[in-house]
């Protein structure tokens, strides 16, 4: 008969029961909350940075340096995003009916965006969790998906 010796990791695991179902996971440390009030507000700068980036440089002109797409370096398709710059550009400028024409997909999905932007920002702010409820996360996917087909279908009139 072999003695055996508990593991760290088994000691640990047993200390630390799983939230039950329904129940509120664990708060965070306070050093988890600063790091995360400290990420947002860099991501919060680098989008102001960006946005203002690009209210003055027109991403529709070919000239001016714009990131590529990954996706459609790789593949020739555009992907759920792709369009996102110029649209941002013509909403900053009012042009509607061409943020339209750039992608329709991430424009109809703003007020989304937007609102589970302001959830998670509450929830930094507050040192509180924010998960995505898995439904709404593989439903983002599959429309994503969805809308990456629809737009690369040969005559698709907004291209």
């Amino acid at each position: 008969m072999t003695d055996r010796i508990p593991s760290a990791s088994a000691s640990v695991i047993a200390a630390e029961p799983p939230p039950a179902a329904g129940l509120p996971p664990a708060p965070l440390a306070p050093g988890q909350v600063r790091r995360r009030r400290m990420v947002a507000a860099a991501v919060t700068a680098g989008a102001a940075a960006g946005l203002a980036y690009l209210a003055g440089h027109n991403p529709h002109n070919p000239t001016v340096p714009m990131p590529a797409c990954p996706i459609r370096h790789v593949t020739g398709l555009d992907c759920p995003a792709c369009g996102t710059l110029r649209l941002t550009y013509d909403l900053l400028h009012g042009h509607w009916t061409q943020a339209v024409h750039d992608n329709v997909f991430v424009l109809a999905g703003a007020p989304l965006l937007v609102g589970l932007l302001a959830r998670q920002a509450r929830a930094v702010w507050r040192g509180d969790r924010a998960p995505l409820p898995p439904a709404l996360a593989y439903g983002l996917g599959a429309t994503a998906a969805a809308w990456m087909i629809i737009r690369n279908l040969p005559g698709w009139p907004l291209r």
